[in-house]
């Protein structure tokens, strides 16, 4: 099991990567922060970055404002 923001699970899968997760909530903020039990992951690593099984998932968005 995946937490994702501490409110949503969903099922571990082989080879779940963070591009395929965020695809998955429809996640399409231009800046994006993720991390990965308190690890941040960077831009490069989300296609290939595989989550494992009983993460903790943060998704983050950047915004601007003043």
């Amino acid at each position: 099991m995946i937490r994702v923001n501490n409110r949503d699970e969903i099922p571990w899968e082989p080879g779940l990567t963070i591009t395929e997760l965020l695809r998955r909530f429809r996640y399409t903020f231009p800046a994006i922060v993720v991390t990965i039990n308190g690890e941040v992951i960077s831009e490069e690593e989300f296609s290939t970055r595989e989550i494992p099984d009983g993460a903790d998932v943060r998704v983050i968005h950047l915004i601007a404002g003043g």
